[in-house]
């Protein structure tokens, strides 16, 4: 079976892809838990902000889905919000 250059730089570029992928998504999750395990008002707010951000971006890099990243940032907003209502 022929192997062309093209071939062989596609699986490459595939397999550095699925690797950023898995550390942005891997990222984004460990975001999401850092708010929801938070229980402190004052410290939440620079956590949050940075979930929400990350989740923006990876939107935009087409990681997860615009509705799942709404999903996700409205989670994050309501366990937010119970924190500053105790």
């Amino acid at each position: 079976m022929d192997r062309h250059q093209q071939q062989i730089k596609r699986e490459r570029q595939d397999v550095t892809r699925r690797n950023k992928n898995i550390r942005n998504m891997s990222k984004l999750r460990t975001l999401i838990n850092n708010v929801l395990q938070t229980d402190d008002p004052v410290s939440v707010d620079p956590i949050y902000k940075n979930a929400v951000s990350f989740i923006d971006k990876m939107v935009n890099k087409r990681l997860i889905h615009k509705n799942t990243a709404a999903h996700r940032k409205t989670q994050l907003t309501r366990h937010l919000n119970s924190i500053r209502k105790d």
